[in-house]
This record gives C-alpha cells, sequence and structure tokens, in this order.
C-alpha cells in the first residue's frame, strides 16, 4: 500500500470517529429532513438534552458537517457534508485502485 493510501485512510479517521455516534447519526438524519434546525427544535426530536446536542453539533461542526446561519439570536444548524464526501470518494478511489486486486 502507497503512501498516499494510508494518508487517505488516516484523514479519514475524525470523519469515521464522528460518523460513529449514533447520537451524531441521529442529527444528520434529523437535519437532512428538516434543515435549518435550532438546538431546541433537534432536542424536540431526541432524548438527549440541549447541552449534549450542543456538544455533538461543536465536533459535527468541527468537522465541517454542519454550519450555522444565525438569526436574531437564534442560530440554526444544516448539513455542510460535500468536504466530508469528497474525503470519502478520494478514500474509495484509493481503494479502488490500491486495494482490490
Amino acid at each position: 500500500m502507497t503512501k498516499q493510501a494510508i494518508d487517505v485512510f488516516r484523514a479519514c479517521i475524525p470523519l469515521f470517529n464522528t460518523l460513529s455516534d449514533p447520537a451524531r447519526q441521529d442529527i444528520i438524519l434529523l437535519l437532512a429532513e428538516r434543515e435549518p434546525l435550532s438546538v431546541n427544535e433537534i432536542a424536540e426530536h431526541s432524548s438527549l438534552s440541549r447541552p449534549a446536542i450542543s456538544h455533538h453539533l461543536k465536533i459535527m461542526r468541527d468537522l465541517q458537517l454542519v454550519k450555522i446561519e444565525q438569526k436574531g439570536t437564534q442560530r440554526y444548524y444544516s448539513l455542510s457534508l460535500n468536504q466530508s464526501i469528497e474525503q470519502l470518494k478520494e478514500l474509495i478511489e484509493i481503494v479502488e485502485t490500491e486495494c482490490i486486486l
């Protein structure tokens, strides 16, 4: 396996770690159906507390999986998946070209 393949795999670790959490998966699916939503609106559809939702959104925001739009005093979250999708496409391409015999 080439250094490039290893680098691509390693670069995907934060994304995989973030997506492995069921609460974050639920938030992504909810936003896919009903975006944009505030933290309170997300909490209405979850068994998690508002602080827990905020924690998960911060992790997702740090990886650019969600973006924020400020409207007055409210922050509304929506999906921002383009960078992550491109990263996963690159991983798939590396696997197809270097790992499949």
